[in-house]
């Protein structure tokens, strides 16, 4: 029945789930003028809330990766890198997460936030998939099938893409409902990387899709 499924262009509630990564206030409701500009000006939250919408309509669990790190950085490992986040040079200064668990920041926004239905997942790495139970979630589900969607594209969109092309889920990327700041980077992959892996969807044909 899975192998039948995955073939099916339908979106169907019963194999498939809606995942919003690290759809929070600290990155949806920025506090940085060009970052709200940018969210403004490609319709980032609006379309997660027509995609949500469309899930909702039919009956379909969404799940919410959500990074959940302590304050004193516990559970982050400091590596060194050539850049920053943003791709500026840094080789001494390691990446460290900017926003910490019990924060203002890491909250869903009230415009997209869970049902009791929906489910949260606390995550402490770009993957959504690493050392979470979202695997185990959408199994006693019956889901093989996600539509992703949030940011960033080129960070924890493709590190959670890659994990669920290797889980052998299959995967729809909604391309008007991710985003990354980082010049092209997002469209490279919705052009370049995603297209071998799923597929790549606007949110109208996506919910068009969807079904109970």
């Amino acid at each position: 029945m899975a192998k039948i499924s995955r073939l099916k262009k339908e979106l169907s509630a019963q194999h498939v789930g809606l995942v919003l990564f690290d759809t929070l206030n600290g990155y949806l409701h920025s506090d940085d003028p060009r970052k709200q500009d940018f969210l403004s000006e490609n319709n980032i939250l609006p379309n997660m809330q027509q995609l949500l919408s469309g899930a909702r309509a039919v009956g379909m669990t969404t799940f919410y990766p959500s990074g959940m790190h302590g304050a004193n950085h516990v559970d982050c490992v400091e590596r060194l890198t050539d850049t920053d986040m943003e791709l500026n040079p840094c080789p001494a200064t390691p990446i460290l997460p900017r926003f910490k668990k019990g924060s203002w920041e890491v909250q869903i926004p009230e415009e997209i936030a869970p049902l009791d239905t929906d489910v949260i997942i606390p995550k402490n790495r770009w993957n959504a998939f690493h050392a979470t139970n979202l695997e185990l979630q959408m199994r006693v589900r019956g889901l093989d099938t996600i539509i992703i969607a949030g940011g960033s594209t080129d960070v924890g969109i493709a590190s959670t893409v890659f994990a669920a092309r290797d889980m052998d889920c299959s995967i729809v990327v909604v391309r008007d409902a991710c985003y990354s700041t980082r010049g092209g980077n997002h469209d490279f992959f919705m052009d370049r990387v995603f297209p071998r892996m799923g597929r790549v969807m606007s949110v109208k044909d996506t919910v068009a899709l969807m079904t109970a």
